[in-house]
């Protein structure tokens, strides 16, 4: 399999390129509208076919860069049916999969975070990617768009924890450059959702939390319930980086404040 992890500096948000080598079939999960080039080209210059955009969640921090996959390259939306996206190509359920040549990704649903999380596990290669329902020591948090701690909490335990402790953990975002884990590890060192915290000890934790509003979240939500829907043309290619990439991870955080990294320790959304 063809595997790649890319991050967006402004949001700390973590993309997967997945592809199968033989039949060159590709899934992107969590797409970000401003790298919606850096993607392009790297599907091009790898002889890549796009067949799905997959959503982990409806993201509140960026807005998707699906809809203008689907409008160039004939890519299908996918999100959970919890999620109340429109215009999705598919709606997933529980246990659903998801095929590109002969890979397969399967859907696990984890609400907690929002009430339409889902983790996508490929079995085959040991990995899932958990968006924000568990982070590497953290999780996203639980105070808005139908967030609910103790269903989150039954989310790690019973779904994500259940897999082999060897499992590759693929998060939705990290802000101390860490890019992947196990189950293995969380079970021992996530201070909010280790094997040694209760379902009342992870409530009291989330509830604590000061956390700022987050400050894209008017116009992150609803333009992904439309599957980032514009009503701009698709962008030409450029080979030159966008300006916003310049800016470090830490003083766009502190300047846009939806993620705390202070409070939240850089372990959660």
């Amino acid at each position: 399999m063809i595997f790649r992890q890319f991050i967006d500096p402004e949001t700390s948000t973590l993309t997967y390129l997945l592809a199968d080598e033989s039949t060159r079939e590709a899934v992107l999960i969590d797409s970000v509208l401003e790298q919606f080039d850096r993607d392009r080209t790297l599907l091009r210059e790898l002889d890549l076919t796009l067949r799905y955009t997959l959503e982990t969640h409806v993201h509140a921090d960026h807005i998707t860069a699906a809809d203008l996959f689907r409008r160039e390259q004939g890519s299908r939306v996918a999100v959970s049916a919890a999620a109340g996206v429109k215009a999705a190509d598919i709606e997933f359920e529980d246990g659903d999969v998801v095929r590109f040549g002969s890979a397969t990704l399967e859907v696990c649903s984890t609400p907690g975070h929002t009430g339409g999380c889902v983790t996508y596990l490929c079995r085959e290669q040991g990995m899932a990617f958990t968006g924000d329902a568990l982070l590497i020591r953290g999780c996203g948090r639980t105070d808005f768009q139908q967030g609910d701690a103790a269903a989150l909490f039954d989310s790690v335990r019973n779904k994500i924890f259940s897999l082999p402790d060897e499992t590759l953990l693929f998060p939705g975002h990290d802000y101390k450059g860490r890019m992947v884990t196990t189950v293995g590890e969380e079970k021992r060192f996530n201070p909010r959702l280790g094997l040694d915290k209760s379902e009342a000890d992870f409530v009291a934790i989330v509830d604590r939390l000061d956390l700022a509003y987050p400050k894209r979240i008017d116009v992150a939500v609803p333009a992904n319930l439309e599957c980032g829907l514009l009503a701009a043309p698709i962008p030409a290619p450029t080979s030159q980086p966008s300006p916003s990439t310049a800016s470090s991870v830490a003083s766009v955080m502190e300047a846009q404040g939806r993620q705390d990294a202070e409070i939240w320790m850089g372990m959660g959304i």
